[in-house]
């Protein structure tokens, strides 16, 4: 690619390997600009001699943030703002991405500009008073979720079942034998492509990612879902996302709208790629010029190979390896300790001893998860702490979970939320580290 003075650096905003992170960065490309793959090996930001900086520095953004799968989402939400505060245009701005996200909110903007939305309830403490329709069936939903993840049929004999402050009750809408729906995609006001997609056997939920079966249905679509959808995307102030319409054609209403849909099912049934349709709207908003024909050509395939752009993340052999326990910093709120740790690869997340998060003052508290320990058939509920550990010359900022190791002989275990950037070599221990193995 040459550089001229009406190139324009877009950078893309994604922390995953995605193949649509990949298709939108190799799209901007082949429109002639230069890409940049935003990540955490990317990103920084400075504030010095009072002036604040961001690096990279790009002219655009497309946000392709998961915030739904991170245990950082708002934080990770906070860097779009970093580019925001600059004047950067950015495709899916923040405060529309949280707006989305937290369903409530999306189903009470969607209905206050007149897009049709299921009944829809939550009741912050649990109660309800027995109203709505014995004989009806509800969808039990979280105010967070994705890829159908925690969704239920919810019935009740004394009326609509209760919700709470983390769920939704949705009036359920029946759409025949084999349950269905439509998956809209819209980017800069126009359809880009439309499936139908139909529920696996022996399930209700359509989502491709439960394995769901799906049908092009662009040409076909009704204009009135057509409006509809691009409406739901206006109304959340959104640049590109996936709307998902459920009903018929006299009553149809939008179940969700997605701010960072995938496009790998709705390439597979259209055959069109929404990725150079996002990297023309960012150019534009860069004021970049972009060409028909290169859109036209690319288009028809999904280049999700890894992009040229993508920064250098080969390993560094003196740092990218750990021992079977190592000498571990950890610090919060209250201060850092030095301490050793086993190195854990089949363990998901860092856990850290009750008495050394609490020396740290690890923090803030971000929910519970549930462990399995060994071979036991039961699990145990266990506290999550925000916290960073150093590994080498290295931190990593985590979500560790919090036990009382005190009988163990190592009060850290690292899970795989740091060990997947290493190779482990077992052969090794920590220098001072003369104990059994736990």
């Amino acid at each position: 690619m040459t550089e001229t003075s009406s190139t324009k650096r877009i950078g893309v905003l994604s922390l995953h390997n995605s193949k649509e992170t990949k298709a939108i960065l190799n799209a901007i490309e082949a429109f002639g600009h230069e890409p940049v793959w935003i990540r955490e090996e990317t990103l920084s930001l400075a504030v010095e001699g009072g002036r604040g900086r961001v690096d990279p520095d790009v002219d655009a953004v497309v946000n392709r943030l998961l915030l739904t799968k991170s245990d950082t989402g708002l934080a990770d939400l906070g860097v779009v703002e970093l580019f925001e505060d600059h004047e950067i245009p950015v495709l899916n701005p923040s405060a529309a991405v949280l707006r989305t996200t937290y369903e409530p909110a999306a189903l009470r903007i969607l209905a206050d500009a007149g897009v049709p939305v299921p009944d829809t309830y939550q009741d912050f403490d649990g109660r309800h008073d027995g109203s709505g329709d014995a004989d009806r069936r509800y969808v039990r939903k979280p105010v967070l979720g994705t890829n159908g993840a925690g969704v239920s049929i919810a019935e009740s004999a004394d009326g609509r079942p209760p919700a709470s402050r983390r769920t939704l009750i949705q009036a359920f809408v029946d759409t025949g034998e084999r349950a269905s729906d439509i998956r809209v995609y819209v980017v800069g006001g126009d359809v880009v492509g439309a499936m139908r997609r139909h529920a696996p056997d022996g399930d209700w939920r359509t989502n491709v990612a439960v394995g769901g079966a799906v049908e092009d249905v662009t040409d076909d679509l009704d204009e009135s879902v057509r409006e509809t959808a691009v409406r739901a995307v206006d109304a959340l102030d959104l640049d590109a996302a996936g709307v998902d319409v459920i009903g018929t054609e006299d009553e149809s209403y939008v179940l969700e709208v997605n701010a960072t849909a995938g496009f790998k099912g709705l390439f597979e049934a259209t055959g069109v790629s929404p990725a150079p349709h996002i990297a023309r709207l960012a150019i534009e908003r860069a004021d970049g010029d972009v060409d028909d024909a290169v859109l036209d050509e690319h288009e028809t395939r999904l280049a999700d190979e890894w992009p040229a752009c993508a920064p250098d993340l080969s390993p560094e052999e003196d740092f990218r390896t750990v021992g079977y326990t190592e000498s571990v910093d950890i610090a919060g709120g209250g201060g850092i300790a030095t301490a050793i740790a086993k190195s854990d690869t089949g363990a998901k997340r860092t856990t850290v001893d009750l008495s050394l998060a609490a020396e740290v003052g690890a923090g803030p508290l971000e929910g519970t998860t549930s462990v399995r320990s060994g071979s036991s058939k039961s699990s145990s509920s266990r506290p999550l702490v925000t916290l960073d550990v150093r590994v080498g010359d290295r931190w990593h900022e985590v979500t560790a979970d919090v036990i009382d190791r005190e009988h163990m002989n190592y009060p850290v275990l690292l899970g795989r939320d740091i060990l997947d950037d290493y190779f482990v070599d077992v052969s090794t221990r920590a220098p001072g580290d003369a104990t059994n193995e736990e």
